[in-house]
């Protein structure tokens, strides 16, 4: 990977990461609304609570979804790589039956039409 995938990737990241902040924050702010009668630094520390919550909870999810795509990798890997020595088994078995064949029609003393 070079340094400018790099730094697209960890700019991607701190994009992702900015936007699930405040996505968390709406959310907790929606959560609150209707804690009116809480006064408002308890709202905000329930606010804040919430919105790492949503963070946590949102890495949680990531992790498990970059985990499984390496498990799906390594599948389908497998599956290729199993798929790609089929094929060259049959290539090599049909190289050996054309020679084959070649051998027998050229071999001295065979009937020619």
């Amino acid at each position: 990977m070079s340094v400018t995938d790099e730094f697209l990737n960890d700019i991607e990241g701190h994009l992702l990461l900015a936007a699930t902040r405040a996505e968390g924050r709406t959310a907790a702010e929606r959560v609150c609304e209707p804690l009116h009668w809480l006064p408002r630094d308890r709202r905000e520390e329930v606010e804040l609570r919430f919105e790492e919550e949503y963070l946590t909870l949102a890495r949680a999810s990531w992790r498990r979804t970059a985990d499984r795509a390496g498990e799906l990798r390594e599948e389908y890997e497998a599956a290729y790589r199993a798929l790609r020595r089929r094929l060259v088994a049959a290539w090599l078995l049909a190289c050996a039956a054309g020679i084959g064949t070649l051998a027998l029609c050229l071999a001295p003393g065979t009937v020619a039409g």
